[in-house]
């Protein structure tokens, strides 16, 4: 004979058992698939006259200034890292557009360029990245401002990838189309502008008491030129060639940007493939946790149902419920234990990425500079050498024989006309 529990309380029981069964089926996620963005390439070769030279500013960390208030999921060395990584990555992909004229990564806003990009790390735990990033010209208009997001698959870090591409490439490829789009609101005229502006900052900075008045700052706080110099003052051809002496010594700097970039790919791929796994595993064990939970007060809730039979029920069917309670909460306190132990595990799956977590150099390596045969060794960080530069040159234009030829000034061994050269 089968024996049948007939009372209501038995219905309550086998819809709080099916919820649970339901609790736990639910715990699967399907991958999902990130939309490309594809990156806007010149159509043509851009005319000479719209080649905005652009200067990439390292990044914000986005970390607060009191350590303590720092999240338990962001690791300081790494976002740092990252906040001289990205820029470099975004000056190869605006380099590879064809839609600008030379792209570095510069320490700060001390340097004098046509354009300027800068941005902040908000989020990035190689899941999910948001980036801001904005875009202003050399008189201090701003372009934009904007929120960059992007979210990784596993195609993202397949071994088979183009290893050219970042795993977080759509937010780069996304502001590299902004910024062109933006550029292409200017005329010829207005880009020709730009480019003077910067020229003329940088005649005023090198020769503050003779070119320190031809420019302006309005209320705004935007830069204009008010005068031009005569081309034919011997004074604007001298400026001109310290201002390539310059742009050489920002390309050898980059250098430096270029040897951390390459040197932390490796262990950072790792680290991000390796954080975007716990962060989906910590996701998965927390949904999981809480379903568990719930489903585990759904079983136990079932088995008190349970134990409310009817009065004339037979000993067989009193006895048949009773064991049946029993193991409903048993597996119900079972699973709802089981819940609280994935959350551990979710835990102690982000503490082991802090393990990955390693401090990157932060010193540029010393640069030697030789000037009419005198040897400057500029040290410390990128900026701090850029500063100790920047100073060689005011002394440089202020002896009064002038600006030394190309051949009586090198950096790192090399002349401006041999970095033209690829030499």
């Amino acid at each position: 004979m089968v024996t049948r529990i007939r009372s209501k309380s038995a219905a309550l029981a086998r819809t709080a058992l099916l919820a649970a069964l339901a609790l736990l089926g639910a715990c699967t996620t399907r991958e999902y698939v990130a939309p490309d963005i594809d990156l806007a390439s010149a159509p043509e070769e851009v005319p000479e006259v719209r080649l905005l030279d652009i200067g990439i500013i390292e990044f914000e960390s986005g970390l607060p200034e009191n350590e303590d208030d720092i999240p338990d999921e962001v690791y300081p060395d790494i976002r740092r890292a990252e906040a001289r990584y990205f820029p470099y990555h975004l000056r190869t992909t605006l380099q590879s557009t064809g839609h600008f004229g030379a792209v570095r990564v510069i320490p700060n806003v001390s340097v004098v360029t046509d354009l300027y990009v800068g941005g902040e790390v908000r989020h990035s735990d190689g899941n999910k990245v948001q980036l801001e990033m904005w875009a202003s010209d050399a008189s201090g208009k701003r372009w934009f401002t904007g929120k960059y997001n992007a979210r990784t698959d596993r195609n993202d870090y397949s071994r088979s990838r183009d290893r050219s591409l970042d795993p977080y490439q759509n937010v780069f490829n996304e502001f590299a189309n902004d910024l062109f789009d933006a550029m292409q609101d200017f005329t010829d005229s207005e880009i020709t502008e730009m480019r003077t502006v910067s020229r003329m900052r940088f005649y005023a900075e090198m020769a503050p008491s003779v070119f320190g008045d031809y420019i302006e700052t309005t209320r705004r706080g935007n830069v204009e030129v008010v005068r031009l110099p005569n081309d034919t003052d011997p004074m604007v051809d001298r400026l001109d060639r310290i201002r390539e002496r310059d742009a050489l010594f920002l390309d050898t700097l980059n250098e430096h940007y270029a040897n951390f970039y390459y040197g932390i790919a490796l262990p950072y791929a790792d680290w991000r493939e390796a954080s975007r796994e716990a962060e989906l595993e910590y996701q998965r064990l927390r949904r999981s946790a809480i379903l568990r939970g719930l489903a585990g007060v759904a079983m136990v809730a079932a088995a008190t149902e349970m134990s409310r039979g009817d009065a004339g029920d037979s000993g067989t069917e009193r006895r048949t419920r009773s064991t049946l309670k029993n193991y409903a909460i048993m597996g119900g306190l079972e699973v709802f234990a089981s819940g609280f132990g994935r959350l551990a595990e979710a835990r102690l799956q982000r503490q082991s990425i802090a393990e990955l977590s390693e401090s990157f150099g932060q010193e540029a390596a010393p640069m030697i500079v030789d000037v009419q045969g005198q040897t400057r060794r500029l040290t410390g960080t990128a900026a701090a050498q850029y500063d100790q530069w920047r100073e060689l040159l005011r002394e440089i234009n202020e002896r009064e024989t002038g600006f030394p030829t190309a051949a009586d000034i090198s950096i790192n061994g090399r002349t401006s006309e041999q970095a033209a050269d690829g030499g």
